[in-house]
């Protein structure tokens, strides 16, 4: 476990220059392994480690799991925090898992900048990469969904890194047993009423027992070579500085390749948008259409107020909806 971590350090530059870490821990088996392995590293790397723990109040005994990561918290003599968020309330329209990471997002941040760090250490394993490269998959996606979860990631000035995404979560199990650390554990991942859980609990052994027995690997090395290409495409798109903006040029527009202009549409959507969720590789296809077949002053909408509109010469991006 400790050599796999620390090739995932080196490989994905994850060692931040301050080298203090904010470990966000559940208490579950990936975020409580995440924090003894680095804090086993802590003297090696020369690692700062502060904890901290977000309780989504979503059943009434959700305060134990507090208590239980402040306990751990104390007894490794780690700074902590613990904050709270009645995420049912705030839920009522919406994704309750797409509320629940934003609300855990924003928590991680402003914990990250109490304890002056821009570094957050997440326990997304191998296995979590398969799954979720299974999920982008059959609910249709692009490149950038097959890299599905990046070993880093900025958002907004803030790295998240993942030093556990090539361990598998029977490495997981082994290492707490051997360590005879007893994390806690959540009924509902047992649970098949969840898509997650259908691709992990049926699909994934499904597809181990009759076509490949190291499937979860395989999806993961996809992964990673669909973020590596990925990375190259933004980065060759970010030189293009002239299409850094919500008005884009269609002559010049339409000398790029075609990978090079639908990385360029996605950056502009989530300039105004904020992100890209929501936005699928129909709106890009239609966006397509606007720019080949369209009349002039056509116009698409998109999912949160967003609209294009087809100019003579140029794409406009704007907001459709004002507050």
């Amino acid at each position: 476990m400790l050599s796999q971590v620390e090739r995932a350090i080196k490989e994905f530059s994850l060692l931040p220059k301050n080298k203090v870490i904010l470990a966000g821990v559940s208490g579950g088996p990936d975020s409580l392994a995440l924090l003894f392995v680095l804090y086993s590293l802590r003297k090696k790397l020369g690692l700062k480690l502060c904890i901290a723990h977000l309780d989504h109040m979503l059943r009434t005994d959700s305060a134990k799991d507090a208590k239980f990561v402040e306990q751990v918290a104390r007894k490794l003599k780690l700074p902590f925090i613990c904050g709270s968020v009645n995420l049912r309330k705030i839920a009522k329209k919406g994704s309750l898992e797409e509320k629940a990471r934003k609300a855990r997002l924003e928590f991680l941040f402003k914990a990250a900048k109490k304890f002056k760090t821009k570094t957050i250490a997440l326990g997304h394993n191998l296995d979590d990469q398969a799954e979720t490269v299974l999920m982008r998959i059959l609910r249709g996606t692009g490149l950038y969904g097959l890299s599905a979860i990046l070993p880093k990631r900025n958002i907004r000035g803030f790295e998240l890194i993942r030093p556990l995404i090539k361990v598998r979560r029977k490495e997981i199990e082994a290492y707490l047993k051997r360590k005879k650390i007893a994390p806690l554990r959540d009924p509902s991942n047992k649970e098949d009423i969840y898509f997650r859980n259908r691709i992990r609990n049926k699909l994934i052994p499904f597809l181990e027992r009759e076509y490949s027995a190291n499937i979860r690997e395989l999806l993961s090395n996809l992964a990673e070579s669909a973020g590596q290409d990925y990375d190259y495409l933004t980065h060759a798109a970010d030189k293009l500085r002239r299409f850094s903006t919500d008005r884009i040029k269609l002559d010049a527009f339409r000398r790029l390749h075609p990978a090079l202009q639908r990385l360029i549409l996605r950056k502009a959507i989530a300039r105004l948008k904020g992100d890209t969720r929501r936005i699928t590789f129909r709106h890009i296809k239609e966006i397509e259409d606007l720019i080949a077949y369209r009349p002039v002053n056509s116009v698409v909408d998109l999912p949160k107020g967003v609209s294009v509109t087809k100019r003579a010469k140029i794409l406009s991006f704007h907001h459709s909806l004002r507050p």
